[in-house]
C-alpha cells in the first residue's frame, strides 16, 4: 500500500468499523482524527492496529476491514458502472444498518433514502445478489423495492455544509446548513439526516424555516438518550463539516386555510415555526397563535427568534408555556396543550408537534375540548421522536 493510498484506506476502514454494529460502540468518545493518524502510522510501519478495548476476535475483525476490497470495487467488478464511486459508501453504510434491525423511525428513514437510491441508480433484482455478496450480508430487498415504488424521482440525498452550530439550550443545538444544490421541501415536512460520524444512521428532522433565497436550512436537534445521530449532531458536529439530507417527506403538518393555533413542545417547534414563516411570506389576513412549550424559561431555546417574529407581524401571537416553572405568569403556567386550550378561538386549524408523550393524548384532549377531528393536525405520517 502506497503513502498516497493510505489516507483513503484508513478513511474507508473507519467507515466500515463505524457501520459494524459490534465494533462501532468502541468508537464512542474516540477522537477519530487522531485514531486515523494512528492507524495510518501503523500501516506505514507495518505494525498492528491500535487496540480500542475490543477482544482478540473483534480486533481480527477490525483488521479484516483493512485487507478487504471496498464495497464499490467488488460491485464494480461484476456490474460495471452500476454505482458511482463517490456515492457507494453512503449506500453501503445504509444497507448495512438496515440489516441490523433498526427501530421503526430509523428504518423508515433508511427506506426513504434507499428507496430513492434504488430508483436513482437503476437497481434491479438481478443486482441484489451482487450487492449482498459485497456486503457479506442479506439485505431485506423486498422492503427496499417497496419503498422505491413510492419514493419518486430525484436525488437520494443532498450533501450540505454546516455553516453554524449553536448550543441553544441544555442538550439542544440549532444547526444551519447550506445544501450543495437546493433542497425542494415545504414547511412541515421532515427530512432524514445523516452525519459521517455515524455512517448508515439516519434521523428524521424538520427544517425550522420556510425555503430561503440563499437555500440555507435551520435544523433544531435535541440529544436523545441512545440516539447516536442526535447526540453527535448536538455535541460533536462543527461548522465546516459535511452532513447529508434525504428526500423530504410529508408528516401531516402542511398549511391549511384559516386561523391557526400551533402547539409546540421542545424541538417540535421547528416545523411549526417554518409554517409561521410560510404565512409571513404571503400574509392573507389570518391570525396565528403559537404556543411554545418548555420546562422553564431557561429551556425555551428559540425565544429571541420567536420574539422577533412576533414584533414583525401583528397577526402573530407567541405564548410561552412552562410546565415546571413556579415563577411563570399564570397564563403561561402548565404544559403546552393546557395553555393552548385557553387560546382556542372559533374555527382555528390546530397543529401539535412535540415529544411522543405530548402527542400521545393530544388528539383526545382536543376532541374533548370541542375541536373537530378534521381540524387537528399531528405529525402522524412518520413515527415522530
Amino acid at each position: 500500500m502506497t503513502e498516497q493510498e493510505t489516507p483513503e484506506a484508513v478513511t474507508r476502514w473507519l467507515s466500515l468499523v463505524a457501520a459494524d454494529a459490534e465494533l462501532s460502540p468502541y468508537l464512542i468518545g474516540v477522537d477519530r482524527d487522531r485514531l486515523k493518524e494512528q492507524v495510518a502510522s501503523a500501516l506505514a510501519a507495518g505494525a498492528d492496529l491500535p487496540y480500542l478495548g475490543w477482544s482478540e476476535a473483534e480486533h481480527r475483525r477490525a483488521e479484516s476491514y483493512l485487507r478487504r476490497r471496498s464495497f464499490w470495487e467488488q460491485v464494480e467488478d461484476r456490474c460495471v458502472g452500476l454505482l458511482p464511486e463517490r456515492d457507494a459508501p453512503l449506500i453501503e453504510a445504509a444497507l448495512r444498518r438496515l440489516t441490523d434491525r433498526p427501530d421503526r423511525p430509523e428504518k423508515l428513514a433508511l427506506l426513504s433514502v434507499l428507496g430513492r437510491a434504488y430508483r436513482r441508480f437503476g437497481l434491479r433484482p438481478e443486482h441484489q445478489a451482487v450487492i449482498d455478496d459485497a456486503l457479506r450480508a442479506t439485505v431485506p430487498w423486498q422492503e427496499v423495492e417497496s419503498a422505491a415504488t413510492t419514493a419518486g424521482d430525484g436525488p437520494a440525498w443532498w450533501p450540505v455544509e454546516v455553516l453554524d452550530h449553536d448550543l441553544a439550550g441544555d442538550g439542544v443545538a440549532v444547526i444551519t446548513v447550506r445544501p450543495w444544490r437546493r433542497l425542494p421541501y415545504r414547511p412541515g415536512q421532515a427530512v432524514p439526516v445523516c452525519t459521517p460520524r455515524r455512517p448508515g444512521r439516519w434521523r428524521w428532522l424538520c427544517p425550522a424555516n420556510a425555503p430561503r433565497p440563499d437555500g440555507t436550512i435551520e435544523l433544531h436537534v435535541r440529544a436523545v438518550r441512545g440516539g447516536a445521530v442526535s447526540t453527535s449532531l448536538v455535541h460533536q458536529v462543527r461548522p465546516g463539516e459535511l452532513l447529508h439530507l434525504g428526500p423530504p417527506t410529508d408528516t401531516g403538518l402542511s398549511l391549511h386555510d384559516g386561523n391557526l393555533l400551533l402547539i409546540a413542545g421542545g424541538t417540535g417547534l421547528a416545523p411549526l415555526r417554518a409554517i409561521v414563516e410560510q404565512v409571513a411570506a404571503a400574509p392573507d389576513g389570518r391570525q396565528v397563535t403559537l404556543i411554545a412549550g418548555s420546562r422553564d424559561v431557561a429551556s425555551l431555546y428559540d425565544a429571541i427568534t420567536l420574539d422577533k417574529l412576533q414584533q414583525a407581524h401583528d397577526w402573530l401571537t407567541v405564548v410561552p408555556a412552562f410546565s415546571h416553572d413556579p415563577l411563570a405568569e399564570p397564563g403561561e403556567r402548565g404544559d403546552a396543550l393546557t395553555v393552548a386550550l385557553d387560546h382556542l378561538r372559533g374555527e382555528q386549524q390546530v397543529y401539535v408537534c412535540g415529544p411522543p408523550a405530548m402527542l400521545a393524548g393530544s388528539r383526545l384532549r382536543l376532541l374533548a375540548a370541542g375541536v373537530p377531528g378534521e381540524r387537528i393536525y399531528l405529525p402522524d405520517r412518520i413515527p415522530w421522536r
